[in-house]
């Protein structure tokens, strides 16, 4: 029961993640939200983890598509990295 709470927990919190990058891409929009505390805040936790998703794929005219993969990923991460790990965990147990 504590090893189903603990994977809950951390599907819950990268969904949560998935979530503040979204809302991140969108405020690209609109550039002065980003000047904002809640701007700086997201550009602090999402960056870092987006930075990486830009070195490796170049955007393409004006659009950058590699929130994209990096959202892909994450979402890849939560449904089939965490509940292969809670599977396979389950099987030793």
């Amino acid at each position: 029961m504590t090893l189903y709470l603990i994977f809950k927990t951390l599907q819950s919190v990268l969904t949560l993640y998935l979530f503040c990058i979204i809302i991140y891409i969108f405020m690209s929009w609109v550039p002065a939200t980003r000047e904002t505390k809640v701007g700086r805040f997201l550009a602090n936790i999402c960056e870092p983890y987006l930075e990486p998703f830009r070195k490796i794929i170049p955007p393409i005219g004006m659009i950058d598509i590699s929130p994209i993969v990096a959202l892909l990923v994450i979402r890849f991460a939560s449904d089939y990295g965490l509940t292969g790990l809670y599977n396979m965990i389950l099987r030793f147990m």
